[in-house]
């Protein structure tokens, strides 16, 4: 799978003047983690995460002076996400494996990287899309192979089956160069983990 096929491209982003407090909203409300910042031509300047966006917003509870505890000093709060936001710690491009956006998003412990065609955002993916890919339904995905390799060649050739993710094809002429299309085809169907291809018994049939 590359990231295209499963990024969520109807992206909520902010701008480095939008206040804070609006941020800190957003990420409460729609359950993000991070929000990308952009500029009005839709460039990627940064990002603004959770951690962020609550930097220097908690006060000291007054009830706690009550017990005579010295007032500690502390920062004001910054107004605007310029003056918060960071770094993605992962990008990445519409082109790139999921395995391996998967893995760095691991490494670095986050939940979302922003999806950039050059400096353009163009989308965000999250843990989430991957796991709706991986979820997919067997019968979801089986008929999906079967679109994608009925547009290469006669539909009525294939015996496709799907288990568990775990595609298996067999083809009527068995042909080797026409295999290695179809295992591509299969394989860049978001959920499908594996594609295989089971010899044809030609004495009782291919099914």
């Amino acid at each position: 799978m590359r990231v295209r096929d499963v990024m969520t491209r109807d992206v909520v982003t902010v701008t480095p003047e939008t206040p804070v407090r609006d941020a800190c909203a957003l990420l409460a409300e729609r359950g993000f983690t991070m929000l990308p910042v952009v500029d009005r031509s839709g460039t990627l300047l940064g990002v603004v995460t959770e951690a962020d966006a609550l930097r220097d917003r908690l006060p000291i509870d007054p009830r706690t002076l009550v017990h005579g505890e010295p007032r500690r000093g502390r920062p004001v709060p910054r107004r605007v996400v310029a003056e918060v936001m960071g770094e993605p710690p992962v990008g990445t491009a519409p082109g790139t494996d999921v395995a391996d956006v998967a893995r760095r998003m691991l490494e670095h412990g986050v939940r979302s990287a922003p999806v950039v065609d050059g400096k353009r955002l163009v989308g965000v993916i999250t843990r989430r899309d991957m796991l709706r890919a991986v979820s997919r339904d067997d019968r979801t995905l089986e008929a999906e192979v079967r679109h994608r390799l009925g547009l290469y060649a006669d539909p009525h050739r294939w015996t496709v089956r799907v288990v568990d993710g775990r595609v298996s094809i067999q083809d009527e002429l068995d042909d080797e160069r026409d295999r290695h299309v179809a295992a591509v085809l299969a394989g860049a169907v978001a959920g499908v983990v594996d594609v295989t291809f089971p010899e044809v018994d030609r004495a009782v049939g291919r099914r």
